[in-house]
């Protein structure tokens, strides 16, 4: 028996975010903790619910198990249903041969068979990997007036950096004459947000006529295929907060305008909810001598010295007389006693010894990847050990369980990468 859905949408998670350096050695960027309790992925998925759309194919590809798990049968976000509701959806081995996910549209072609199972009359296409609040039935309303083929959500960016994007060319009712990737010479500021509404007939008949393009994508192939064969496509404009969390530098921005006086993006909503998957079910914890200004701070965690301006996850300790600035620290991070950090983003299980100093120097640029580790930040990978007493400068990148004898003088100047043995770069 079919069953007949409106609208689905099918959730490009598979990414690898390489431009987030060591925060995604173990696991997918949408699966990466954001704004304390949160994960990236949480954003578009609560978005979904709040614009009544219940059936969500969550496509993954690289270090899928932590996502899997956050994702699980759905239930955070009120899509564990017996009809449609959230599936995970992994390339898997077929008879004839063993594909992965070569591209975005690649991705969406290799899982036809569980879009044509629903018989949707509109299939969302979404990334996992941007943090926003959008409703999608605002959206698909205006494709339907339009009797469009296809619409693309478009935000107006700044002129001087239309070039960075792909470009969309409207006439006055938004109708797409032409489009440009990344073009030298913007003729318009519309940027593609990545995310389109297709016709079901539409999208099916573009995928299967492009099957065996190489790396098949939406914006190379999917998109002009359909222009080229007179499918009106429409611009949907949205007007609300957007970031693309993609480098280190954009996730730490994106962290720390949370905490601003009146955020441009309220996490507390009554309206639309960001949903997550709870990891602790215990209140915070404050010692007498403890300050928290300007801070969001997880469930479980217990604070014995000084945060501020910093997003702390959940399960976190910081000890007595510590004390943390323009910090991100993910959830299960340990800070010892006496401990001064200064701009670091420490990814889950971080442990940091008693009286070390993290980010105090120069600002030198990084040794290996200084287009990632910048803006002075210091960037800690999961489970990294800090033995006590040691300090470390600016635009640092450690990974793995490190000893004293990993800092000569007891120091690690700024600019410095130090990842142990066993341990991704």
């Amino acid at each position: 028996m079919t069953v007949k859905k409106e609208m689905i949408a099918m959730l490009l998670a598979g990414g690898q975010g390489s431009r987030l350096g060591v925060l995604t050695s173990n696991m997918a960027k949408p699966a990466v903790s954001f704004g304390g309790k949160y994960r990236i992925i949480d954003f578009p998925l609560s978005n979904c619910i709040n614009s009544g759309v219940d059936t969500v194919g969550v496509l993954t590809q690289y270090m899928p198990l932590r996502l899997n798990t956050h994702v699980g049968i759905g239930i955070p976000w009120d899509l564990d249903k017996n009809v449609g509701g959230v599936s995970v959806l992994s390339p898997y081995e077929q008879m004839r041969h063993t594909e992965w996910y070569t591209g975005t549209a690649n991705a969406i072609y290799q899982n036809l068979a569980y879009m044509e199972s629903f018989n949707p009359d509109y299939v969302l296409i979404l990334s996992g990997d941007h943090i926003y609040k959008m409703d999608y039935e605002a959206m698909l309303d205006f494709h339907k007036e339009n009797s469009a083929d296809v619409t693309i959500a478009v935000m107006p960016v700044p002129m001087d950096e239309a070039s960075r994007f792909g470009i969309m060319i409207t006439d006055e009712n938004k109708k797409i004459v032409d489009f440009e990737e990344k073009p030298a010479h913007p003729r318009s500021n519309l940027a593609s947000m990545g995310i389109y509404i297709f016709n079901w007939k539409t999208l099916k008949n573009a995928l299967v006529s492009n099957k065996d393009q190489p790396h098949l994508d939406f914006g190379k192939h999917i998109i002009p295929y359909c222009r080229d064969n007179g499918s009106p496509l429409y611009a949907y404009e949205f007007n609300g907060y957007w970031k693309d969390v993609g480098t280190l530098t954009s996730y730490w921005e994106a962290n720390m305008e949370l905490i601003d006086i009146v955020p441009e993006f309220n996490l507390y909503e009554e309206y639309w909810k960001i949903y997550t998957k709870s990891t602790s079910n215990v209140p915070q914890y404050f010692g007498t001598e403890s300050t928290a200004e300007r801070t969001i701070i997880g469930e479980g965690t217990e604070v014995y010295g000084k945060v501020y301006n910093s997003v702390i996850g959940c399960d976190v300790t910081i000890g007595k007389g510590a004390e943390v600035r323009d910090s991100i620290l993910m959830n299960g991070t340990r800070v010892g006693e006496g401990c001064r950090l200064t701009k670091v983003i420490a990814a889950e299980n971080v442990t940091i010894g008693d009286g070390a100093v993290l980010g105090e120097g120069y600002d030198i640029p990084n040794d290996t990847r200084p287009d990632i580790y910048r803006e002075g930040i210091v960037t800690l990978g999961e489970e990294t050990v800090i033995p006590a007493g040691v300090s470390i400068g600016k635009n640092v990148m450690i990974s793995g369980v490190t000893t004293a004898e990993d800092y000569p003088g007891s120091r690690l100047e700024s600019g410095k990468t130090l990842v142990k043995e066993g341990d991704a770069e």
